[in-house]
């Protein structure tokens, strides 16, 4: 295995239930094998079953999740008495049942994949309809009868839900740092809407790491993570300014990052996941705060890493 060298340690664990609202900061999550327990799991859905993000509805980034607090303990199920309690400006308390829902509904799409999903019925459709001001449905992901496999270039044989690309994002504390020397207005982590944030490390450390253990629990880092306009939406008010997206394209775009691999542009902050050895069986599959993060593999440069 080579020399194990403990590089940072975990500074926060942010879960987003639904995609696009608000996370939820914990303590401690069990790590499955499509990411994080209740990440992504629920989507939001126009009339013609293409997801509904902060891309087209900014405003999301204003919906407040709850999950009760044992939902996090491993091996937690819940029951009748289970909810997601959904808050919103201007919206009356929703509350979903944690049970999972009968109805299906079907051709449900984010990016390039789709199938068939749990429909969380009218009243969370009503109520997110008002909400945005567009036909809408919350949907769940049917872990029984749908896969949804992460991109075999870079990920062949792992699976996540809802989430973009990948099941889980790791950012550091000391990239975000480095960006707001940068800016003008500094910005908080949330901006990048990352599952674990690391200290500890120098800035953009994590784009060199290729394989890490958090808690005996070894991850492959599979992508540097291209951003998006998201990213420029203020998530405490809503409101987009592209002034990060001009800064990170100073010093963090493939143009100057990887000059020699076909660049497009694109810039990069924080590093894709997955769980290598996520079917494995056994207890213990949990990741905490303060857990160390400690390095197996990487690679001399960030032009070396997958992208």
């Amino acid at each position: 295995m080579g020399e194990v060298i403990a590089a940072a340690k975990v500074k926060s664990i942010v879960i987003y239930p639904i995609k696009s609202c608000r996370g939820i900061s914990v303590l401690q999550a069990p790590v499955t094998s499509t990411g994080f327990r209740w990440d992504r799991q629920w989507v939001i859905v126009n009339e013609k079953g293409r997801m509904y993000t902060q891309r087209v509805a900014p405003n999301l980034a204003l919906v407040e999740i709850e999950l009760p607090n044992e939902a996090f303990a491993e091996g937690w199920e819940p029951s009748s008495n289970s909810f997601m309690v959904i808050r919103a400006p201007g919206m009356d308390l929703l509350k979903v049942s944690l049970v999972k829902p009968r109805a299906i509904i079907d051709d449900v799409s984010v990016w390039e994949w789709s199938g068939s999903a749990l429909d969380e019925g009218d009243e969370a459709a009503e109520w997110f309809s008002n909400y945005i001001g567009k036909t809408s449905r919350l949907v769940r992901f049917d872990t029984v009868s749908q896969t949804r496999s992460t991109n075999p270039d870079y990920a062949p044989g792992y699976k996540t839900m809802f989430s973009d690309e990948f099941p889980i994002l790791l950012i550091s504390q000391g990239s975000l740092d480095d960006l707001n020397m940068h800016l003008k207005e500094q910005i908080p982590i949330d901006r990048f809407r990352a599952n674990i944030v690391v200290e500890g490390c120098k800035p953009f450390s994590e784009d060199l790491w290729k394989e890490i253990i958090i808690n005996k629990l070894t991850f492959c880092s599979v992508k540097l993570c291209s951003r998006c306009k998201v990213t420029t939406i203020n998530q405490q008010t809503a409101v987009a300014n592209p002034e990060l997206t001009e800064a990170l394209k100073g010093f963090r775009s493939d143009i100057i990052l990887r000059p020699n691999n076909n660049p497009k542009g694109k810039v990069y902050m924080g590093q894709n996941l997955v769980w290598k050895d996520c079917y494995g069986e056994g207890n213990g599959k949990v990741i905490r705060l303060g857990d160390p993060v400690s390095v197996l593999r990487q690679v001399s440069s960030t032009a070396d890493a997958a992208a």
